[in-house]
């Protein structure tokens, strides 16, 4: 072995692959709100392009739909640390497939930018 990983090594968990992917600089400060998704699977989506830009995120269903029988279906939000909202937001605008309504800083409602089918809200909780 020279400078190589050895081969006793045990295989990376799927956990520990996706800690390593999170840039610490964006896992910093309270959780916000980056997008609103239909249902459970949207929100994986979410979360997992999310990761590939290195910020880590969490599911959680949205307010009012916190039923058991629902399963994967209702509304989920995807909550991000502050220091990663705004790497969080240009990574899913960037997405050509998304239709997209950005919060604006300074006023309510914020733009509105139309992308293709899908309806996810991407804003700041």
């Amino acid at each position: 072995m020279a400078g190589g990983i050895d081969d006793d090594d045990p295989p990376v968990s799927e956990r520990h692959a996706r800690a390593r992917k999170v840039k610490r600089q964006l896992s910093e400060g309270r959780l916000v709100k980056v997008a609103g998704t239909r249902n459970q699977v949207e929100g994986e989506l979410i979360q997992g392009l999310l990761l590939e830009h290195g910020v880590p995120s969490m599911l959680r269903r949205t307010a009012g739909f916190d039923v058991p029988d629902f399963l994967a279906a209702g509304p989920r939000d995807v909550m991000v640390p502050e220091s990663g909202l705004a790497t969080a937001r240009e990574a899913l605008l960037q997405q050509p497939d998304l239709t997209s309504t950005v919060a604006g800083g300074a006023g309510p409602g914020g733009a509105s930018l139309r992308r293709g089918p899908r309806a996810i809200e991407v804003g700041v909780g």
